[in-house]
């Protein structure tokens, strides 16, 4: 495992745990609510987070997206199972990025290196984490350290045609806000 690697799957490895306390804050009556992601419920939010897992894990072997399976949006599972699921595809994760993995991945036909595609899931498990926590009412912050890691991955992924469809438009900032500020308004989270 190359050191950049390295250090993408020790960020992942936090931004697991980040998740996974916010995770263990969700119950049955949290599922309909709205989250921070318009137009989208936390049960369909949980969704797309098992989904990206399944897709982060699949990347470990080579490549990204032949499944084909997309995004199932709320599929009729409950908190407590979706949690549980949840937990198990991140350990999957880790698990499988912890291991012999390629150089590279091939993405919708292009080739990205392994430690952007493993920093790139730590950004989106982050965020989502943070998406949830804001749901169920708990605002926890994310750590200054987890986010000056996060704020660079962040703005070399994000372009500015992701804006529309992906991310809302960066929202403007208080003079000194400190990096996690930074890094959920450039994603254009409040």
């Amino acid at each position: 495992m190359t050191t950049a690697l390295s250090g993408a799957v020790e960020l992942l490895d936090r931004s697991l745990g980040y998740t996974r306390v916010i995770l263990a804050g969700v119950t049955p009556d949290h599922l309909d609510r709205p989250t921070p992601c318009d137009d989208w419920s936390l049960g369909e939010l949980l969704a797309h987070m098992e989904d990206a897992l399944d897709a982060f894990t699949e990347a470990a072997g080579g490549t990204l997206g032949t499944t084909g399976r997309g995004v199932v949006l709320g599929a009729g599972l409950g908190a407590v199972p979706r949690v549980n699921r949840l937990q198990d595809k991140a350990c999957a994760l880790l698990g499988a990025w912890s291991g012999v993995t390629p150089d590279g991945v091939r993405v919708a036909g292009h080739d990205l290196s392994s430690d952007l595609l493993v920093a790139a899931a730590a950004l989106e498990i982050t965020v989502h984490g943070w998406d949830v926590g804001q749901t169920v009412g708990l605002r926890s912050a994310i750590s200054d350290q987890l986010a000056e890691r996060l704020l660079p991955v962040a703005r070399l992924l994000v372009q500015p045609e992701d804006r529309a469809v992906r991310f809302a438009a960066p929202r403007p900032l208080p003079t000194g806000a400190g990096p996690g500020a930074c890094l959920l308004g450039f994603l254009g989270r409040r």
